[in-house]
Order: C-alpha cells, then sequence, then structure tokens
C-alpha cells in the first residue's frame, strides 16, 4: 500500500529504507491516510537544516506532504513498525504503529542517519480498533516539550512539524486533527526486542541485535561478549537518561517496555509533565490509577523494563538458558549503581561542588519532601544563596531553621555559583502555561505556542520580561491531569 513517488520531491530530498529493508519480518509496508485540508502548524527550521532538508520545500505541498507521508520521496518504503510491551505491567505480545509510520531515515550532513516518522497518520494493521489519527493538542505537546527537554540537554527524540490535517478527530470531544513529523536517531525500543523474541525466530533476534549495534552501540560489536556489551551500553545509557528525567523534574507518565529505546533517546510524550511542588509520589497521568510510574518510581521502573530487555535477548547472551540467565542476572545487578552514580553527580554538578558528602545530598532531598518546594525554583534560587543571597531559595521553605542549617553546611564546601546556572534551567515547560498554549492553539492561535518554544529554547538564560514563565502554576490551576491523547 504505498503511494506513488513524487517525480519533483526527488529534486529536493531523499529517504533511505535501511530498517524496511534490514528487517522486513519487522515492518509492515504501509500508506498515511490522506489529509483533507493540509496546513503546516509549526516548522523547525534549525532541525530541519541539520538534517540537510530545506525549509522552504518543506513549506510546498509536496513538502508538507512528506511530513503528512501522502507524498512518498525516492529511496523511501514508508513501514509501520512491529513490536510487542509491557503496558502497566501486562503483556502485550503485539501492539505496534497503530497511528504512526516510519518513513524512512534521513542522512545528515555528517553522515548520521535519523528516523523520520509520523503520529496520527491514520490506521495501521496494528491499530487494534484505534482511528489512527491525533488530535493538534496533543501533538503540540510532545513537539513543545520535546524540544523543551533538546535544549535542556537531555537525550530526545526531535519534532520536526506538526501539521494540521483538516480532519475533526473524536476524542472526549471533537478536535482539530494534525499529524506529527519526528525526528529519533531510531526507534527501536525494548518492546521490538520482546517482539522478536516471541516469534521464536533466533535468527531475526540476532539480526536485530547486529542492527541496533551498528546504529546505536558499535563499540559493542569488538568486545569479548557483544551482546553483554551490548545489553550494558543500553543499561548505562537508560541509567543516565532516567537520572536526568528525575534531576530535572521530568516525569514521563507511561514507561511501559514498547516507550524505552534501545538509543537511550525519551520517546512518546503522552501525559509527560513537569513537577513544580517536589514530590517523590507525584503522579500525571491519567490512567495510572496505581500510581506505577510515579515522579519517585521511575528508576525502579527502568530497571524492572530493563529485565525485561534482558529476557528477550537471553539466547544470544551464552550457549544455554541456564548461563545466560544468570550473565544477565549479574549484568542487572550493576543498574542500581550505575543510575545512583549517574544521579550522584548530577546532584553534585546542580549544588555547584565536585563531591558532596552523601548525607548533605540526601538531607537536601528530605528538605525538599517535607517542604513541597518548588523543584526548578529552589535548585536555581541556590544559585543565588552560592553568590550570598540565601532568600530567593529560603522563601520556598516552610522549615527555615532546617534550610538555615543544612544551607551553612552545604556553603562551607564553596558551590561554583556559575556552574549551578549551567545546569539549573530557569525555565521548563511548566504546566499551566503548556496547558494554556495548546488551548490557545486548538482554538487557532498559534502565539502563546510559539512564544513558549521561544522562552525553552534558552532554558539556562534568565531574560527580563519573561518572570511569568519561571514561576510555578498558580493555586488555581489545581491538581494537573493529563491525558494520552489516543
Amino acid at each position: 500500500m504505498n503511494p506513488p513517488v513524487s517525480t519533483s520531491a526527488s529534486t529536493t530530498t531523499s529517504l533511505g529504507s535501511r530498517y524496511a529493508t534490514e528487517l522486513p519480518d519487522l515492518a509492515l509496508p504501509w500508506q498515511a491516510a490522506e489529509t483533507p485540508e493540509p496546513r503546516l502548524l509549526l516548522l523547525n527550521k534549525a532541525l530541519a537544516a541539520d538534517l540537510g532538508l530545506d525549509p522552504a520545500w518543506l513549506h510546498t505541498d509536496e513538502g508538507i506532504g512528506m511530513l503528512t507521508g501522502t507524498v512518498v520521496p525516492p529511496g523511501a518504503t514508508p513501514v509501520a513498525q512491529a513490536y510487542a510491551g509491557h503496558q502497566f505491567g501486562g503483556y502485550s505480545p503485539r501492539l505496534g504503529d497503530g497511528r504512526a509510520l516510519l518513513m524512512g531515515e534521513v542522512t545528515g550532513p555528517g553522515g548520521e542517519l535519523r528516523d523520520l516518522h509520523l503520529k496520527g497518520s491514520g490506521r495501521t494493521p496494528f491499530s487494534r480498533g484505534g482511528d489512527g489519527f491525533a488530535a493538534v493538542g496533543p501533538m503540540l505537546r510532545e513537539y513543545v516539550v520535546s524540544e523543551a527537554m533538546n535544549a535542556l540537554g537531555i537525550p530526545t527524540t526531535r519534532s520536526l512539524a506538526v501539521v494540521a490535517t483538516g480532519r475533526p478527530v473524536r476524542r472526549e470531544a471533537v478536535l482539530p486533527g494534525a499529524v506529527l513529523a519526528r525526528v529519533a536517531s531510531s526507534h527501536l525500543r525494548v518492546g521490538t526486542f520482546q517482539y522478536a523474541r516471541s516469534t521464536g525466530d533466533t535468527d531475526l533476534l540476532r539480526r536485530l541485535a547486529d542492527h541496533a549495534i551498528a546504529r546505536h552501540h558499535p563499540a559493542a560489536a569488538d568486545a569479548e561478549t557483544p551482546y553483554v556489551a551490548f545489553f550494558e551500553s543500553v543499561m548505562q545509557a537508560q541509567a543516565e537518561l532516567v537520572a536526568q528525567w528525575m534531576l530535572i523534574g521530568f516525569v514521563h507518565g507511561v514507561m511501559n517496555t514498547d516507550n524505552m529505546t534501545i538509543s537511550g533517546e525519551t520517546i512518546d510524550y503522552g501525559p509527560c509533565a513537569f513537577i513544580d511542588a517536589f514530590d517523590p509520589a507525584t503522579v500525571f497521568s491519567s490512567i495510572d490509577e496505581q500510581g506505577r510510574y510515579a515522579f519517585g518510581n521511575q528508576p525502579i521502573v527502568a530497571g524492572w523494563n530493563l529485565a525485561r530487555f534482558a529476557e528477550s535477548i537471553l539466547p544470544l547472551l551464552a550457549d544455554t538458558e541456564e548461563a545466560a540467565v544468570e550473565v544477565a542476572t549479574a549484568s542487572l545487578q550493576t543498574f542500581r549503581d550505575r543510575y545512583s552514580a549517574a544521579w550522584t553527580a548530577g546532584m553534585h554538578a546542580k549544588l555547584g561542588v565536585a563531591h558532596a558528602p552523601e548525607e548533605l545530598v540526601s538531607d537536601l532531598v528530605a528538605l525538599m519532601r517535607d517542604n513541597h518546594v518548588d523543584h526548578t525554583s529552589f535548585f536555581r534560587g541556590l544559585g543565588a544563596a552560592a553568590r550570598g543571597d540565601l532568600e530567593p531559595a529560603r522563601a520556598l521553605v516552610l522549615d527555615l531553621a532546617a534550610f538555615d542549617a543544612w544551607s551553612e553546611r552545604w556553603l562551607a564546601l564553596s558551590p561554583d555559583a556559575d556552574a549551578m546556572d549551567r545546569v539549573n534551567p530557569a525555565y521548563v515547560p511548566r504546566n499551566h502555561l503548556v496547558e494554556q498554549a495548546l488551548t490557545a492553539a486548538t482554538s487557532g492561535d498559534l502565539g502563546p505556542v510559539e512564544r513558549l518554544l521561544e522562552v525553552l529554547a534558552a532554558p539556562y538564560d534568565v531574560r527580563p520580561g519573561l518572570e511569568d514563565y519561571a514561576e510555578p502554576a498558580p493555586d488555581s490551576f489545581g491538581r494537573y491531569t493529563t491525558f494520552c491523547g489516543t
């Protein structure tokens, strides 16, 4: 079901089909749904240029067609990817791209491969009763948050464009439809390996692992035990990623195994949000009724997901299952230390010191939790404290005696305020500002989204006139709940 190749598109861009060619067992050639009245809402011109794509061409009918999947450039084979996954702990043997297509790979100026992937492009054989479409609001949310994460220096998929389709989408209400064009180093997931393992085809599993090693963890190929090295490379990437989430106050919201990448990039921004008041029990997602993916549970869930990954590649780890389990278990036992090392190093950086006593850090976490301090404002305020002005941070704490005692111990370490400002952002996607911007955009006003993106593009640089973007939500905002948008 491939749409015709556009001949005029061939003069502007082309896409590779490495995934579709190397792993046809995990790819179903498919065609995006037609878009009644496509209209480009947002285009990431800087990202387009980095990919060697002409932003002017992407504004044309054929460029917009590529961004919605209705125009297929030469060399491309759009496919719906197959994967399985544990969703809220329950295993689903067949998930896959139910409303998405991998258009193909872009080769950047430096020779690196990047996936061009669409969300909201219509039904596929993996749709499982869904309509395959997406609404403007959730697609803009992914654009805003993923680009904010990139500016914060956190590995992530990127957003290239959001195109309104002109097709209404029925959710709780009838909403305007959209397609998100996103870019990633790949869309290989833990769930991709779970699906390959479920087929019982060890050759397929090995080809998938070799594909992932070549694309993301090439050093593993030269190791004495390449697949063990591969597993440990993925584990290290995820330990560092989740530590960065925790350090910045990000809550993914739906850490299913099909939402954990092999590359170590953040993917699938559904019911995600950023904490205001520091509380490990924070849950935003409307469907996470038991708090499985609460803020403080994210490192635990990451370890659980990696155990499922290990199970999926057991046939590659050793000659017998017993030996493979022993190897996997030994490797998995290092995850906690890997995560703790990444998180501790990050906390030391946030505190502006090369090293801090473990008790000082744990006391700070307890202070923040017990006083429900605003996470972003507090750490930014500590930068002022390091310069001698305690008030911005101190004013956020109810137990002043506890703060004074802690800050005296910390200041004795001579923290570097300038270094702190480089890792403690002044601006993150505050939930109330994101909601205000998405509500306006759904009604046709993109101004607030564009302004928010402009602010979040330089999150560490304080600028006059942006005070409202640094403030937590007012009390009137109430308890925040997010939705998947499917």
